[in-house]
Parts: structure tokens; C-alpha cells; sequence
């Protein structure tokens, strides 16, 4: 096929998402094999038309309070993993938990993301009380929605934090391969993880998946992904570009590229039209924000403010005590772009109207 075959085959592609069609998987696959540059920016027209049919021109804000980097899992991409001497250790008290999560909110995010490792003083000792009480704690003083991002827990713990106020449950798959799961999380069960999503959802939550890119998949890998995401009805996902980490099995492996991630980030635009996809500060700050926002991003997530003694997920410095990572940062950068935040009333107004059962009937 010539390059310019390949190109109209793209446009073609791209066309029928636009029209409302549902993309199949060759088609996925074929948007995702994309590596020049006049064929991405098909793809990233085509997923900024669609973001702005179904979200107009305005941006999602999440704050993000990584509360806990103790783990028990040996997960072989991750900093935090059990038996890293390399990663920074530490535990966050509620009350130093509910102070940067009120000037999270107090900044204008419009959710605040309470993530941690699968710490074994809450999922080994089975204290899964302090998470729940912790969430309730944080969205009395804040008063914007929060998400949780404990790892697997037990499906009543799931009910108990829909109960104490949680609007979202993250669980992040990393690929919908089970043989490049068990590569990337060993000893730990795909189809729970699975799982856990669809048990969110039932108790009432939204539920977010992603994948991580780069770490030994195929074309293929990455079209099972975004079809098994868009068939089990969660209303948030993503993708994260892998970043080697220091202590790791993975230490050696090469970043893939910023287009790769973007082409990726775009398919799942023209995949999932309706669902919320964020571009992450935690890979490039700041600098990489452009890039996913063109390729159809609608939310900006990892928003940490500085001081804080907080971490990152994959990059742990990166842009925080600088203050780059800021609300003030990114609205300065949607500006050029003809993009703005959004308000708390219609973030909450998009929560209301995406229950779990209304996605799952358009899946």
C-alpha cells in the first residue's frame, strides 16, 4: 500500500467515527499501526471534533493526593513496588490528607484523586475502615467529588466507599492481555482485577480503566484494550506512556514515543466518543499537556500542589515543587488552544447523567 492509500485509508477511517459509526476492531488496529505524522493528524482532528460534539470546549480538572506509596505488589513497571529501596517511602496522616485535599478543591479542581499502593496495613491487615472513614473525611471538608484509587478491595468495601461518598473507583488494567498481565503484575489474578470495575459500577460508582503503552505490546493488544474498555462501561479512560523506573525489572526498557501515546490517546476519542479521557501531568508536566489535549483529552488529572511532600505515579518530582502542576499552570495552557475549564455545576451535571446503566446501553 502506497503512502497515500494509507492515508485515505485513515481518513476513511476516521470519517465513519465522525458519522457516529462504531469502529471495529481492524479498523482500531489500523489507527493505532499510525507512525507518520500526516496520518496522526487525521486522527487528532477527527477525536477534537468528537470532544467538542459531545463536551464543548471546556476541560475537567482532577487534583491528585497519593497518600500512600507503600505496596504490597511486585508489579514489574511500577517505582512503588514492594522491595524498591529506591522508592520514597511514606503515609500520609487523615488530618494532613483532608488539609491538601481542601486546598485542592479550594484551588478549583473538580474532583480530588485519593490514590495509594495497595498499602498492607489496610489490605493485608484488613483496615479497610481507615480508607472508608478517610473518604468520607475528605469529601465533608471538600465538597467536590472524589475518586479512590485503592487497588482490588473486597466487593463490600466497594459499597462502604459508595456509601462514605466516593464518586469514582480507578483500577487501571494496564492491558487486557492476560499473558502481558502476568508480566507486568505477577501473582496477581486478572479476572478479579477485571472484575472489580464491573463490581464498582454495580455499587453505584464510576469506574475508570487504562492502559500503559509501551511495555511489550502489540497493535493488536492495544485494540483488544480499547473495545474491552468501551464493552464493560466505564465512563473515565486512559492511557500513560510507560516511563522506566529506577529498581525495576523494567529499568531498561525504552519510553515508547509522544506520538505513539498521542495516536493512541486519539483512537480511544474516535473508539469511546462519550466517555472522559484525561491527559496526565505525571509523564512529560506541563510540556507534554499541548500534545494530548490536540489529540482529544478532556481532563487534565495529576494536579498536585507543591509543598505538599506528595509524589507522582510515574514521574515522582516532576514539575510539583515548581508549582507548575498547579490549576493556575494549566489554565494558562488552554487558553491557545480555544479551551477552557469548566465549572464545578457542569462537571457535576456530567456526573449525574453518566450512571453506570446509560453507558453500558451505548457500549
Amino acid at each position: 500500500m502506497t503512502r497515500r492509500q494509507r492515508c485515505r485509508e485513515v481518513e476513511a477511517i476516521v470519517d465513519r467515527a465522525v458519522a457516529g459509526e462504531r469502529l471495529r476492531v481492524p479498523e482500531i488496529e489500523t489507527l493505532l499501526e499510525v507512525e507518520q505524522p500526516d496520518e496522526a493528524a487525521l486522527i487528532f482532528d477527527g477525536a477534537q471534533r468528537l470532544r467538542e460534539r459531545h463536551f464543548g470546549r471546556k476541560v475537567f480538572l482532577y487534583g491528585f493526593v497519593y497518600f500512600s506509596t507503600y505496596c504490597r505488589n511486585r508489579c514489574t513497571f511500577c517505582f512503588y513496588r514492594h522491595g524498591n529501596d529506591a522508592s520514597p517511602r511514606y503515609r500520609k496522616t487523615a488530618a494532613e490528607v483532608v488539609e491538601i485535599a481542601r486546598g485542592l478543591a479550594g484551588s478549583g479542581v473538580h474532583l480530588v484523586d485519593l490514590t495509594l499502593g495497595e498499602d498492607p496495613e489496610i489490605h493485608e491487615a484488613g483496615r479497610f475502615d481507615h480508607l472508608v472513614e478517610l473518604v468520607a473525611d475528605v469529601r465533608r471538608a471538600v465538597g467536590v467529588p472524589v475518586m479512590v484509587s485503592p487497588g482490588v478491595v473486597p466487593d463490600a468495601v466497594l459499597e462502604q466507599l459508595a456509601a462514605a461518598g466516593a464518586d469514582w473507583y480507578a483500577c487501571y488494567q494496564e492491558t487486557h492481555s492476560p499473558q502481558l498481565f502476568r508480566k507486568l503484575r505477577p501473582g496477581q489474578d486478572f479476572a478479579e482485577r477485571v472484575g472489580a470495575r464491573s463490581r464498582a459500577l454495580g455499587a453505584g460508582l464510576h469506574a475508570e480503566d487504562g492502559i500503559l503503552l509501551g511495555v511489550g505490546e502489540t497493535a493488536a493488544d492495544r485494540a483488544r484494550s480499547l473495545v474491552t474498555m468501551r464493552a464493560q462501561g466505564v465512563q473515565q479512560v486512559r492511557v500513560m506512556g510507560f516511563v522506566p523506573q529506577e529498581g525495576t525489572p523494567m529499568s531498561g526498557f525504552d519510553a515508547p514515543t509522544l506520538l505513539a501515546e498521542m495516536v493512541t490517546l486519539a483512537t480511544m476519542r474516535l473508539t469511546m466518543p462519550d466517555r472522559l479521557i484525561p491527559a496526565s501531568l505525571d509523564i512529560d508536566g506541563l510540556r507534554g499537556l499541548e500534545a494530548r489535549l490536540r489529540a482529544g483529552a478532556n481532563v487534565v488529572t495529576s494536579i498536585i500542589p507543591p509543598a505538599s511532600g506528595l509524589a507522582g505515579v510515574s514521574q515522582s518530582k516532576l514539575d510539583i515543587d515548581e508549582g507548575f502542576r498547579t490549576v493556575a499552570g494549566v489554565e494558562r495552557h488552554l487558553a491557545p488552544l480555544g479551551l477552557s475549564v469548566a465549572s464545578a455545576e457542569e462537571y457535576e451535571d456530567w456526573l449525574s447523567g453518566t450512571r453506570a446503566p446509560a453507558i453500558r446501553a451505548r457500549a
